[in-house]
């Protein structure tokens, strides 16, 4: 009987469909690294000699090699002296538990997160974990997108000229979001959508069209610092609610806090919440709703990661159970199809007229080319596998770096685990500040999400986010390991006395 093939031999040789955007030596080492993954290769195996590598590759003995130092930086395998590699136990990494804010809503009073986050990487930075919107042109097809916008601007070139007279988008991207929802399990009429200048300014209108100054909105804890800033410049209170990095928002506590607190919105990512990127089950969004609707208190429900689930019923939105219009929700596709077009959408409910209210008396109208052009790129039927390479290679992202992490971080890290995206939660030991370790890092051009900035109290001083949507090298790869041995070396050696916290308003 013929002996099985090695895993390696099962494994394409780069050749076969390059990745222009990978050195070779990467693409054998994320092969590689995906066998591990699988379970091909068990722990304490004996790898392929480099050698034997290099012929199943096609590549030189030195391509070879930089694969296998590469996983080694990874903590994936390990090289002993006259053996060669072999694959490393993999260090089991905690998850955050259920986040603990307090039971009173707030005013907030610190200066802009997003001007904060705009501060945290300059030109030249060697690694930044920070971005919040994706910066690799390698996660996009820049060439179909070129070709569409020239498409639009030649169809379209009048407008140009012209102030858009459809107050709420053009018909035709308003069509094809109507259709891209069908996706999340929504039947939305083409004509309740509203087109706005993106996601964040479809929740401010929404905002807008149900509250008051004064007035409680509840959210995620953590939450995205963008939300903050809304609800600060309109004079709202933040309610933060204990939300698990798994299964997101707590329904027990968020129905503790509409019995006892004054309640006029609740805004959430219930698919992949930024940043802790949980997912709530199907059972809890539908709870979720009915919860909210027997209350009269709107849900606006962000769902502009939900796409990052293609192929997953857990993608779902919150609104497709939606009878009685309680449910404003609102989208875009700048993480997941183009970050240069930033247009996003709103379908509020009964609350639509007064949104679109809102956005004519803000001025707030839309470019038609690029209204134009994304309808065009969202009806070409090739969207769908976009999105499987596009979740593809984050997961790759996520899955090095979780094993980053693991070998380089201090022990007792917690780390997030969803199920896609491009951000990591961390929980460090309480005695690290992470903006203190922010500021270490970023002496040496290293930058990321400090945890105070997602929260509108002093909470998650210890914690950080990371983001993964820049480039994913090796010398990236080697920030993030150093980002761990610098928070090593705080724990070892910590500072005579803290930091005083930053980024309050004088």
């Amino acid at each position: 009987m013929p002996a099985p093939p090695s895993p390696l031999a099962l494994c394409p040789a780069p050749s076969a469909e390059p990745v222009p955007a990978l050195p070779l030596y990467q693409q054998i080492a994320q092969t590689l690294a995906q066998l591990i993954h699988s379970g091909a290769f068990k722990v304490g195996q004996r790898l392929p000699s480099v050698r034997a590598t290099a012929l199943a590759q096609g590549v030189s003995i030195s391509t070879a090699m930089q694969a296998y130092r590469q996983l080694e930086e990874q903590g994936l395998v390990q090289a002993r002296p006259k053996a060669g590699y072999f694959v490393r136990r993999a260090q089991r990494i905690a998850q955050p538990g259920l986040s603990a804010p307090p039971q009173r809503s707030f005013l907030l009073e610190r200066q802009s997160r997003s001007e904060a986050f705009a501060m945290l990487h300059q030109p030249g930075d060697r690694a930044t974990f920070g971005g919040f919107t994706p910066q690799s042109s390698e996660l996009f097809d820049e060439d179909r997108l070129r070709v569409a916008i020239g498409r639009a601007s030649r169809v379209h070139r009048h407008s140009l000229t012209e102030y858009n007279k459809a107050d709420a988008g053009r018909p035709a991207l308003r069509r094809a979001v109507a259709q891209r929802a069908l996706q999340l399990g929504c039947a939305l009429d083409a004509s309740d959508i509203v087109i706005t200048a993106s996601c964040t300014q479809a929740v401010s209108l929404c905002l807008r069209a149900v509250t008051q100054p004064g007035d409680v909105v509840a959210l995620e804890s953590p939450t995205f610092f963008g939300y903050l800033d809304l609800i600060e410049s309109l004079g709202l209170r933040v309610l933060e609610i204990p939300t698990h990095p798994a299964t997101g928002l707590s329904l027990p506590a968020l129905e503790l806090a509409l019995d006892t607190q004054p309640v006029k919105a609740v805004l959430a990512a219930p698919t992949l919440s930024n940043p802790l990127g949980s997912v709530m089950p199907l059972a809890a969004k539908q709870r979720l709703v009915r919860l909210l609707a027997q209350r009269r208190v709107p849900l606006i429900e962000d769902v502009v990661f939900n796409d990052l689930l293609s192929g997953d019923e857990r993608r779902k939105a919150a609104k497709s159970w939606d009878t009685e219009g309680n449910v404003m929700v609102c989208g875009s596709f700048a993480k997941t199809l183009t970050p240069g077009i930033r247009l996003g959408w709103v379908e509020a409910g009964r609350w639509r007229d007064a949104v679109a209210t809102h956005k004519r008396l803000q001025g707030a109208a839309t470019n038609v080319v690029l209204e134009e052009a994304l309808a065009d790129l969202l009806t070409q039927g090739s969207y769908e596998a976009h999105l499987r390479r596009l979740t593809a290679s984050m997961r790759q992202r996520r899955h090095e770096a979780r094993h980053l992490i693991a070998h380089h971080f201090p022990p007792g890290t917690r780390v997030s685990n969803p199920p896609s995206g491009d951000t990591l939660w961390l929980e460090l030991h309480p005695a690290i500040a992470s903006m203190d370790l922010f500021k270490r890092c970023a002496s040496e051009g290293i930058t990321f999400g400090p945890g105070e900035l997602f929260t509108a109290t002093d909470r998650y001083r210890h914690c950080l986010r990371l983001n993964f949507s820049g480039p994913w090298n090796a010398v990236t790869m080697q920030a993030l390991a150093r980002i761990g041995e610098i928070a090593r070396q705080m724990l070892e050696r910590p500072a005579a006395s803290p930091t005083p916290p930053v980024l309050r308003r004088a």
